[in-house]
């Protein structure tokens, strides 16, 4: 638990400020050592003379994995603190990414990309904790926003390598430098003090375990909170690209360009709606954001001119990612105290393994009719019964992180 923010020390503040880069960084170079490979699916199947629905298998692969990686690294989290686990998992997901670069054929570049997922699903849960563990309760909503935005720059910096670097260097490159900025994370996490409220919150494994037992049914309900979010997410983003420079036609200058400005409306999103819900609730602001996001389908991809494509694509992940903004500080708010290293990033997780069926099935179904019926039905779909899913479920804004739940 933080100092009151009337009794902070300069260290205290700047311990805030150390945990928010720490976890914000570490989202972020985790987002873009997954995003790059969304831009360059044709191009690694052509290389392992695959179908680009095999190369977007390994996508679903990675999501898939990724509650492995929140059952370990969240369970080390709990019992150890969240700074050990947040550092090795950064120097995990990193090497298996470069890696990812070196592979030789399709199956070593599978099994990689599983082992990535591991890395990936660690991140999250225990970055998230400290941070939000860290920072005033007045202030969660915004900085849950930023937070979760590391994510979309994550997608922003891919694009950028993907027009600077993929043009000189092909696809290989993009995961040998996806590699490298991970490891400046290390540097961040080792200005961040051990979080209070763990400190406050540790238990014994029998107690834990009690615990784990009690709160069984808020554990599905986030689960499901969380499949629903991540469909969300991924089948709106994740073949985004694919759908515009196959369907659309657009070359990978414009696919970058298109795609960098869709991030820039995801981070604007998730801080204004994540600012939002500091003061209207979580709950009443992510069903805000799902419900446009359904109104903004018809100018994210019917839109008949590249000016309107471009702000159908920023309203779009405004909308999407606005939601998202909120999760982090409403997930980990609605999660007991002794599980906060384990229990929101596992149920995120567990929802990434049921809605990462969406990164198969969307290329499956645009080449069978096309990417925009494909993408724009399933959009529709799943806005609308997030916001059904986020209407029935509980909230408990501002609650006091440290001590026994």
């Amino acid at each position: 638990m933080s100092s009151s923010p009337f009794t902070q020390t300069v260290e205290d503040r700047a311990n805030q400020r150390n945990a928010l880069l720490a976890g914000f960084l570490g989202w972020t170079l985790d987002a873009f050592d997954f995003f790059v490979l969304t831009y360059v699916l044709s191009d690694v199947a052509r290389d392992f003379h695959r179908s680009r629905p095999d190369i977007a298998l390994t996508l679903t692969a990675s999501l898939a994995m990724r509650p492995v990686g929140a059952v370990i690294f969240g369970l080390l989290a709990d019992r150890y603190g969240r700074r050990l686990p947040l550092m090795l998992d950064v120097i995990f997901y990193s090497i298996v990414e470069v890696l990812s670069g070196l592979a030789p054929s399709y199956g070593t570049f599978l099994v990689l990309r599983l082992l990535y997922g591991i890395g990936m699903g660690g991140e999250w849960g225990v970055g998230a904790s400290l941070t939000l563990e860290s920072v005033p309760a007045r202030w969660r909503g915004f900085i849950s926003g930023l937070l979760q935005e590391g994510y979309a720059l994550g997608n922003i910096l891919a694009a950028v390598a993907y027009f600077t670097i993929f043009p000189h260097f092909g696809w290989r490159a993009l995961f040998f430098i996806g590699g490298l900025p991970a490891l400046l994370s290390l540097f961040i996490r080792a200005k961040v003090k051990e979080s209070a409220a763990w400190h406050a919150s540790r238990t014994d494994w029998t107690t834990y375990w009690l615990v784990v037992r009690r709160n069984w049914k808020r554990f599905f309900y986030l689960v499901l909170l969380m499949a629903m979010m991540n469909f969300m997410s991924h089948g709106t983003q994740d073949l985004y690209p694919t759908f515009l420079s196959k369907t659309r036609g657009y070359s990978p200058h414009w696919t970058a360009i298109i795609s960098i400005i869709a991030g820039i409306g995801a981070i604007c999103g998730g801080l204004t709606f994540g600012a939002y819900s500091d003061r209207i609730g979580r709950r009443r602001a992510m069903i805000t954001a799902a419900l446009l996001g359904v109104v903004a389908i018809p100018l994210w991809i019917l839109s008949p001119t590249t000016v309107l494509l471009i702000a159908g694509g920023f309203a779009m992940q405004f909308m999407v990612q606005g939601a998202w903004g909120v999760i982090p500080a409403h997930i980990n708010e609605l999660s007991p105290g002794q599980l906060r290293g384990f229990f929101p990033g596992l149920a995120y997780q567990v929802g990434v393994l049921i809605a990462s069926t969406i990164s198969y099935i969307e290329p499956v179904l645009g080449e069978r009719f096309s990417y925009t019926q494909s993408m724009g039905v399933l959009a529709a779909a799943v806005l609308s019964i997030g916001a059904l899913v986020i209407y029935f479920g509980p909230e408990a804004k501002g609650v006091q992180f440290g001590g026994a739940s």
